[in-house]
């Protein structure tokens, strides 16, 4: 086995196939919140969105946890081996994977914070949805043909998801705002029934004055405050 040895793995197996919490939050009950963050600059207008969620989450009482995933230096190549364990042995992958997959399965509350980039989120924020999403960690694999996967990540209650692109509004809307719609539709799903789900979202980011990007800083904390 590659990462962890063979208790690690157990570990994961168990957090993978454990009972998730199930009581209901308030609209002002402290939250575990996840944000991942998958920008390469520091000093980007997306880490400021990043710093803002957090900061904003941070002095409304909740507890958080940040994954920057340029700084880890996430690795988002699934490889040959992660390939032939996908389905047969996920339990190894999730063992590779141990600290993501925890800081997952602990949060109430999940916020992304990317760039929109080729109507999608950035290669290392797709990747870290391939070697981390696994099967017996966020689903189960259908059973039969025609079936969709069984939803296994029912402790994510809200989640954030926070963008720029460089497309405008009307475009997007157009060509079906893919990215949005991975997020918001097609895993969607396997979050907790009723979860409450919020997408914002700055166009037409290289045309933007510096006067709407401060209204969208300050859109986001409310976003935030507000969760």
């Amino acid at each position: 086995m590659m990462g962890g040895g063979c208790a690690e793995g157990a570990k994961v197996q168990g957090v993978a196939q454990g009972v998730l919490r199930d009581g209901t939050a308030g609209a002002n009950a402290r939250l575990r919140a996840l944000v991942v963050f998958c920008h390469p600059s520091r000093t980007s207008f997306a880490a400021a969105l990043c710093d803002a969620a957090c900061r904003a989450l941070r002095e409304t009482g909740h507890e958080v946890r940040l994954r920057d995933l340029y700084a880890e230096a996430f690795n988002p190549v699934l490889n040959l081996g992660e390939w032939e364990d996908y389905l047969t042995r996920p339990e190894v992958n999730a063992a590779r994977q141990y600290s993501h997959v925890k800081d997952l399965q602990w949060a109430d509350a999940l916020v992304v914070v990317y760039p929109t980039w080729y109507y999608g989120p950035p290669a290392m924020l797709k990747g870290w949805l391939e070697r981390v999403w696994l099967p017996r960690v966020t689903f189960e694999v259908a059973s039969t043909r025609l079936r969709r996967p069984r939803p296994l990540l029912r402790n994510i209650r809200r989640f954030v998801g926070i963008t720029t692109s460089g497309s405008p509004w009307w475009w997007l809307r157009l060509v079906r705002d893919p990215g949005r719609s991975l997020w918001t539709r097609a895993l969607r799903p396997v979050f907790a029934p009723g979860c409450r789900v919020v997408w914002r979202q700055l166009h037409d980011m290289n045309h933007t004055t510096p006067a709407e990007r401060s209204q969208f800083l300050a859109k986001v904390e409310i976003t935030m405050r507000r969760l």
